[in-house]
């Protein structure tokens, strides 16, 4: 008969692998999940990574073609573009330029090449885009991902809209943006209801009403989130330390002294599908590193790095913007249409 002693040192042999496995603390993910934590602050919602969407190829070429209709008379200069999800990863090339899997996780939209790595010049010149009009806009765009935490699933968006409006500056005064320009509008780390975005339920017989949470859109809905960038720059610098201070948001309808330069008010509208009653409430920001007792979507935020082309770029300002004209999400105003 084995000595008990020898029993007892057998059975905790045994059982030491699976006491030194680590315990998930509330919103890590489970040991062999990529789960980056943000400087500063830890937490947020589980992410099963391995749920994440496929990356898409998007267009390498440049997808500009001639078209007899005209942009409409406008209030205001309008242009806008749709651009197809991209591909997810825990980086962040302007808040944490060479630290790959150092954020929280993001969306990209864009620019299929974007990552911790990309500069105003790989952006420009190299990568395909899920934008309308393919390489000719090669620019970044990424948010927070979207997590249902029932699961730990990162969601897909339905479809994204990138405004690029004269908001409340006079057509005449709106500059094309200097190449290479990047911000970053909204701040991960809010718990408040404050800030440069919204959230609208989307869909047949819904009222229009913005929310400053992610809300309970019903079934066969849409959540749209909103973010709104400044859109008066210091004519100086392309970044700043805090990725914030180059620009300004407009003061009584127009720009500060400190940031004259007025160029187009950049907007993110990122939809995402509801398909069933109560779907959204279980939905919570990559970025919403707070207390789950904290309304999930107060850290929304967005982050946006110029790779357009500079021709085209200063077509759509051109006729778009600056002549007062509506150029919907395909015209460039100039006798020719992205698609």
């Amino acid at each position: 008969m084995l000595n008990k002693y020898v029993v007892l040192s057998v059975l905790l042999a045994l059982a030491a692998p699976l006491m030194a496995q680590p315990k998930n603390a509330p919103g890590d993910a489970p040991p062999g999940n990529v789960h980056a934590s943000h400087a500063g602050h830890g937490g947020g919602p589980f992410i099963d990574a391995k749920r994440a969407p496929a990356a898409t190829r998007g267009f390498g070429s440049e997808r500009i073609a001639s078209t007899k209709q005209e942009p409409v008379k406008s209030t205001s200069g309008e242009f806008r573009t749709v651009c197809g999800f991209s591909h997810m990863s825990f980086d962040d090339p302007i808040v944490f330029p060479g630290q790959p899997g150092k954020s929280h996780l993001h969306v990209f939209f864009g620019n299929t090449g974007t990552d911790a790595f990309s500069t105003a010049e790989s952006l420009a010149n190299s990568g395909n885009s899920t934008c309308r009009g393919g390489i000719a806009n090669r620019s970044a765009y990424w948010v927070p991902a979207t997590i249902d935490t029932r699961t730990g699933t990162p969601i897909k968006p339905a479809t994204t809209h990138m405004y690029y409006k004269n908001g409340s500056i006079r057509a005449g005064d709106i500059q094309p943006f200097p190449r290479g320009l990047r911000m970053v509008a909204g701040d991960a780390t809010n718990t408040s209801t404050k800030g440069p975005f919204r959230f609208v339920c989307k869909g047949k017989g819904i009222k229009f009403h913005a929310y400053r949470e992610i809300p309970d859109c019903p079934a066969g809905s849409r959540v749209n989130q909103m973010v709104f960038f400044p859109q008066c720059w210091d004519g100086r610098n392309l970044d700043s330390p805090d990725h914030k201070s180059h620009m300004r948001y407009p003061v009584r309808r127009q720009c500060p002294a400190s940031h004259p330069v007025a160029i187009p008010e950049i907007t993110f509208n990122i939809e995402y599908a509801v398909t069933e009653p109560g779907q959204s409430r279980h939905w919570r920001l990559s970025s919403d590193r707070y207390a789950d007792s904290i309304p999930a979507g107060r850290s929304m935020h967005g982050d946006w790095f110029d790779g357009w082309k500079e021709p085209v770029k200063e077509a759509w300002v051109k006729g778009c913007n600056q002549a007062g004209r509506n150029c919907h999400s395909h015209l460039l105003g100039d006798g020719r249409r992205i698609f």
